[in-house]
């Protein structure tokens, strides 16, 4: 690595660090809307049951999320996009 690509690299930790500890704010943040389960699962018109059967979780679970008590993370958060994007393909390839 040479000395300029080093420098900046380090700069751009020193700059990381001034952030996590409150001192800078950062240049850019993103913000990622909360998926509308509720709404990508009528996409699909499939009940309650047999949408969280789909994606693997408790119907529970489902309705928590439907409600806003809580939110989809993770996998679980990537597979209501590919539904809520395309669900004819997506629930046809879900059932295999």
């Amino acid at each position: 690595m040479d000395r300029d690509m080093f420098t900046e690299l380090l700069a751009s930790v020193e700059e990381m660090d001034a952030i996590v500890k409150g001192k800078a704010k950062p240049s850019r943040e993103h913000h990622f809307p909360e998926p509308e389960v509720k709404d990508i699962r009528e996409k699909t018109g499939l009940s309650q049951t047999r949408f969280a059967t789909l994606i693997g979780v408790s119907k529970r679970t489902l309705e928590n999320w439907e409600q806003g008590r809580r939110h989809p993370t993770g996998p679980a958060k990537a597979l209501l996009r590919i539904l809520e994007a395309d669900p004819e393909h997506a629930v046809r390839a879900l059932h295999g």
